[in-house]
């Protein structure tokens, strides 16, 4: 009982939907690099998805660097988010102001 693939493109959309939400509404930094991170998952779902649909392995390999990327991105990110915070004290992206020392 195989299950078909419309429900994994259903929960691939639900994903990155939600993380378009959260990118767009909320105001912590760590949100917002956390929404990035649930678009990716989605968009790596929807790869994986499909070259099992198709029997191929280029959609697998593709996810596989896209992980690697958002595995760098994630390490870069966390380092610039605590030197912000340490900087400025606060994650709020509208208090902080980059120009100001």
């Amino acid at each position: 009982m195989a299950v078909p693939m419309v429900c994994y493109l259903v929960l691939s959309a639900a994903l990155f939907s939600i993380g378009i939400f959260a990118f767009l509404i909320k105001r912590n930094i760590i949100t917002i690099f956390m929404s990035i991170e649930l678009m990716l998952n989605g968009v790596n779902l929807a790869f994986v998805a499909f070259a099992n649909h198709w029997h191929q392995v280029s959609g697998q390999i593709f996810v596989f660097f896209v992980m690697v990327v958002a595995a760098a991105e994630a390490a870069v990110g966390l380092a610039i988010i605590i030197s912000l915070f340490r900087s400025r004290n606060t994650l709020n992206v509208d208090q902080i102001n980059l120009m100001k020392l």
